[in-house]
């Protein structure tokens, strides 16, 4: 690994050589204001164990409020019992959280929506932490979600400081020199760490954090004029050699911030692996993608310095543990006195999870919860069950999202219906009435989180945990206008959701792209269309063009082939419109109708409106199926989704789909798609 040099710092040590401490100096003693520096012996040793956690979205308890059940894969209570572990085991330790903390769940909607935060009252995450001793946390993209203003209501009852290093406030000009960061880009604070040989000395231990620059389209309504976003690496070459000059000894890069080995970029949404070559950093510690580093999706990547066994980026420990608290971040390393100064010798990076699961699929937790943390969020977890709960309104039939990825699907058709509904009353009377509406929705349940994170409803009442099950991000309902063919170009990059299937191929193919996220896969509703699997992706899950393929057929509208110039409004969020995805053609410029709604209260007004308006008798979920998949002949393709007895028998009712006894390695039901039949 890369041994980086760290520089002396005055410390302290029961075992050290005092210089001039004697009374031989004139039968003096010198005052302590007097004593000359310690002298640390040559090849001193301390054992530091840093410990994180990431991407926990408001997740504190083993809880799924959308199913209203336990659920032992996930929650804080779990990795809170973890990081009490780790510590017993270790003389030195630090603890850090990477950011995405009060979105993602419920709770964090009801705390942000429905409570709300007086002055002074601590948000539960803050309460359940603060038992936690954490020493610094890390804003995470998702912390902007609910506003600046709850943001800073929220952490101000966090007993640890927030870094930032790339965001800073908005003041109006181009000078760059004067602009004030929102938060502390970075902390040093005295660690007091014990030797091997049971010595203590005082080490300086710098944290520096880092967000996406990509908040200033993601959350563009709550930012705007407000803050602006600066470049990861470039804030890294600034703050780090302060950090150096202030007497750092040990440097942490927290990063929100992914891995991706491609070419550097100004403004990289995942930038840690450039990270690892800022000198002066001796450990990163990141998240935002919700993947285990080290792990086996990045044993590929040896050639680009990343080592897996070690779990090192260009020979910096680096550790990114999951999501939503399913495993504790653990990096263990080594500070060595060599020449004067203390040096990273060795390390290791390491993940502890939460559960296994054995070959029967049977998950058994492996810590039991932790009794402070569960204690601290009683109160709000009530709350939260009571309020997402309470039915509103009715549906007619069940909504599950086990084939979103293989067939047009109820999950799906309820959100793009209430979009167009919602455009439909809000472009009414203005120069935009009369244009075709179309709406784009996506799987955000689809197996992303686990062979259990499906989206189902069953028919009757239908309460909020139903609605955020369909729609689980805070999203703004935005309208585009674009033209035929950039909505063609739009589907295009949807279908890299999918493998190239090889016609001549006898071989079993499997059809997902497990590299494109789920939640990337637009429906396109107002159009029909089919998609051409045999044909090559016109895009990567990242944007890019590699190919000229052709997967989007037949598009039309109203029966029609659509025109390259035809107008058309598209409905669809804030993330997407204003480039999330990195979606060809599609850009804040194109917005038409800047709407201040949340697409899920959309969606919840939307199934309350048609549950009244069908005398009562509830909404009629059914998809319209625009969307099919073209033909092909004499291939063995799968795909996978649930593994439960429901998925199955709602499989039965498609011709197309085929189950099979097969069970991966994940725990996912494999599934056979005959693309031979009508869909």
């Amino acid at each position: 690994m890369k041994t980086k040099l760290l520089p002396l710092a005055i410390l302290c040590g029961s075992s050290a050589l005092f210089a001039g401490c004697s009374d031989s100096d004139n039968n003096k003693i010198k005052t302590p204001s007097e004593k000359q520096p310690v002298i640390i012996t040559e090849g001193t040793q301390i054992e530091v164990r840093l410990l994180e956690t990431t991407d926990l979205h408001a997740n504190l308890l083993n809880f799924n409020y959308f199913s209203d059940k336990q659920d032992d894969k996930v929650g804080l209570v779990k990795t809170a019992a973890l990081i009490r572990q780790a510590r017993e085991q270790v003389s030195n330790s630090v603890l850090v959280d990477n950011g995405d903390l009060i979105q993602g769940s419920p709770l964090g909607d009801y705390m942000a929506k429905i409570k709300k935060l007086a002055d002074g009252e601590v948000h539960p995450v803050y309460a359940a932490m603060n038992t936690l001793e954490y020493d610094v946390a890390n804003i995470g993209n998702h912390e902007f979600n609910f506003g600046l203003e709850f943001l800073h209501e929220a952490i101000d009852d966090a007993n640890f400081p927030y870094i930032s290093a790339n965001v800073f406030k908005d003041d109006g000009d181009d000078d760059d020199s004067n602009d004030e960061p929102l938060f502390k880009p970075y902390v040093i604070q005295d660690k007091t760490f014990v030797d091997l040989k049971g010595n203590s000395h005082t080490i300086k231990v710098g944290f520096i954090g880092f967000v996406p620059p990509q908040i200033m389209q993601w959350d563009k309504a709550n930012l705007e004029g407000k803050v602006i976003a600066k470049d990861i690496i470039a804030m890294a070459n600034l703050y780090v050699p302060k950090m150096k000059a202030e007497g750092a000894n040990l440097i942490v890069a927290i990063p929100h911030s992914g891995l991706d080995v491609s070419a550097d970029k100004p403004m990289a949404e995942n930038a840690s692996y450039y990270l690892s070559k800022v000198e002066g950093i001796d450990a990163i510690m990141f998240g935002h993608a919700h993947a285990n580093f080290p792990g086996a999706r990045y044993e590929n990547l040896t050639d680009h310095g990343i080592d897996i066994d070690k779990g090192t980026i260009n020979g910096v420990a680096a550790v990114m543990p999951g999501f939503w608290g399913n495993h504790l971040g653990i990096i263990d390393l080594t500070l060595e006195y060599k020449s004067g100064q203390w040096q990273v010798s060795q390390s290791q990076s390491s993940l502890q999870a939460i559960y296994e699961t054995d070959e029967n699929r049977i998950t058994t937790a492996l810590v039991n919860n932790d009794a402070q943390v569960e204690s601290a969020v009683h109160d709000a977890h009530q709350q939260t069950r009571e309020w997402v709960n309470a039915p509103f309104a009715k549906i007619t039939g069940p909504v599950n999202s086990y084939f979103a990825l293989v067939n047009d699907d109820p999950s799906i058709q309820i959100v793009t219906n209430a979009q167009t509904w919602y455009t439909q009353r809000i472009v009414q009377g203005t120069e935009l009435d009369g244009l075709p509406i179309l709406s784009a929705g996506a799987p955000f349940r689809a197996g992303r989180g686990g062979a259990d994170d499906y989206t189902s409803i069953p028919s009757g009442d239908i309460a909020y945990r139903n609605v955020a099950d369909l729609y689980i991000y805070p999203n703004i309902l935005k309208v585009l206008k674009l033209n035929g063919a950039q909505v063609k170009e739009w589907l295009e990059m949807s279908a890299g959701q999918f493998n190239q299937i090889d016609v001549q191929s006898n071989d079993v193919q499997m059809l997902i792209n497990s590299d494109f996220p789920s939640y990337n896969f637009d429906v396109l509703d107002g159009v029909t269309y089919q998609i051409d699997v045999t044909q090559p992706a016109r895009y990567n899950a990242k944007g890019e063009k590699v190919s000229d393929g052709q997967r989007i057929v037949e598009l039309k509208y109203q029966g029609q082939p659509v025109a390259h110039d035809q107008q058309f409004l598209v409905a669809t969020n804030n993330y997407r419109a204003s480039g999330g995805g990195n979606f060809p053609n599609i850009g804040a410029d194109k917005i038409v109708v800047d709407s201040p709604d949340e697409n899920r209260q959309v969606v919840a007004d939307y199934i309350a409106y048609q549950s009244q308006a069908n005398n009562g008798e509830g909404l009629n979920p059914a998809a319209d199926m625009n969307w099919s998949f073209a033909p092909a002949a004499n291939v063995q393709i799968q795909f996978p989704s649930a593994n439960s007895a429901e998925a199955k028998a709602y499989s039965e009712q498609f011709t197309h789909i085929i189950t099979t006894e097969q069970v991966d390695e994940s725990g996912f039901a494999i599934y056979q798609l005959d693309l031979t039949q009508p869909q």
